[in-house]
């Protein structure tokens, strides 16, 4: 088995929502970590894989909107400062197409998930060091999670669709 560790200056941990039912937010999580051990990173052989990201590092590009998203009526951060997702077994689909199941913990709610995963492809960079990338998809519905804060709207519908779009872009280094 290698560890493989995160290219963080190009991967990112990404999130969006619809509002008001008209446009989409997106957001990022700039603090995070993962556990990733794989006997053949690129066939998913053997892979281990778990996500610590740090509830507090969410960032919309709004300051007043962050401040919320931490709060109470979202994530609760003072309480709950950390997501976790640990991998229980990985599906092959196609050469490069991955299901990774897992299990995401959220305000100490625990559920299901699958992340569509794409091995991207494997090079070396201008260091001599070997890269692996992966793209990975999920949607979760954020009530699962007691992510409930909404607004109904004057002209129908409401304030923030229950839908999140997660997209997670990763380079791995092996160590």
């Amino acid at each position: 088995m290698k560890k493989y560790t995160i290219d963080f200056s190009h991967s990112t941990i990404s999130f969006s929502v619809r509002h008001m039912m008209i446009s989409r937010i997106h957001g990022t999580f700039e603090s995070y970590n993962a556990d990733i051990v794989a006997t053949n990173i690129e066939q998913m052989q053997d892979t281990n894989i778990s996500f610590t990201i740090a509830v507090a590092s969410v960032s919309t590009k709004n300051y007043d909107r962050d401040v919320h998203l931490v709060s109470p009526d979202f994530f609760d951060a003072d309480v709950y400062p950390k997501i976790v997702f640990t991998s229980t077994y990985i599906d092959k689909l196609s050469e490069k197409n991955f299901a990774i199941h897992g299990d995401l913990t959220i305000k100490n709610i625990t559920k299901p998930i699958v992340f569509t995963t794409v091995y991207t492809g494997k090079g070396v960079n201008p260091w001599a060091q070997e890269v692996f990338g992966f793209q990975a998809k999920a949607q979760i519905d954020r009530r699962d999670f007691n992510l409930v804060y909404n607004t109904f709207l004057e002209t129908g519908g409401v304030l923030i669709s229950d839908e999140i779009d997660i997209v997670i872009d990763l380079e791995l280094n092996p160590l």
